[in-house]
């Protein structure tokens, strides 16, 4: 089962992922994880992808394809994989089609969680993570059981440095202008799946489950 999962910063991407990849026995694959296991590993990419950011410079779209298309050629990926974070805009979703072709892989569906904005704002602005095993809460929605305080290993709980409404609306604008696109771009395509993510997580991942095998069985 080959899926990407897309939506916008707070829409809940990396807590489904975390838990479709083990209703689907799928890795689930961030561009992030990607780059730091190449810089880890010293790889040629890692290395210019490394010195580009030590230069405050974005890694450029070439770079991030390129790694994409090794990294959905290992073997954990032979029989599906969930790709979270890629592809940001349409050139690099048109690229990705022919790194499809290219490696013989059919994609099945791409999960778009919708949800509104006041929501993603009250998500961010309620996050807190824990600064040891960074287990992430919410003050409204997911309260630790002491505040302060992660369940998981009683380490502190903090507020990331951008997670306030004005950085969260500069990376709502930043989603619209390049990667909302991409619902249209693969609704032509006949493999999107709308999900409503104005729900519990839990609630969210049942639907998708349901989607995603509604979706494989036509």
């Amino acid at each position: 089962m080959h899926l990407i999962i897309m939506g916008a910063p707070g829409s809940g991407k990396g807590t489904c992922a975390n838990l479709l990849k083990s209703e689907f026995a799928i890795p689930h694959i961030s561009t992030g994880d990607m780059f730091r296991k190449a810089i880890s590993e010293g790889t040629e990419l890692g290395k210019l992808a490394q010195s580009l950011i030590d230069k405050g410079n974005f890694v450029p779209d070439e770079v991030t394809n390129e790694l994409v298309k090794q990294r959905l050629s290992e073997e954990d990926c032979k029989n599906g994989f969930l790709l979270d974070g890629y592809p940001r805009n349409i050139e690099q979703a048109k690229v990705f089609t022919e790194i499809l072709k290219e490696l013989n892989i059919k994609l099945d569906a791409v999960i778009n969680l919708d949800i509104d904005e006041s929501e993603i704002i009250s998500r961010i602005v309620n996050r807190r993570m824990c600064s040891k095993c960074g287990a992430g809460y919410n003050i409204i929605t997911q309260k630790p059981k002491v505040d302060g305080v992660c369940d998981e290993c009683g380490g502190a709980l903090y507020t990331r440095a951008d997670d306030n409404e004005e950085t969260v609306k500069i990376r709502l604008t930043v989603y619209n202008e390049q990667t909302k696109p991409l619902v249209e771009y693969y609704e032509a395509f006949d493999k999107l799946l709308n999900i409503n993510s104005n729900q519990s997580i839990e609630k969210v991942v049942e639907d998708i489950v349901k989607a995603v095998e509604d979706k494989c069985s036509q």
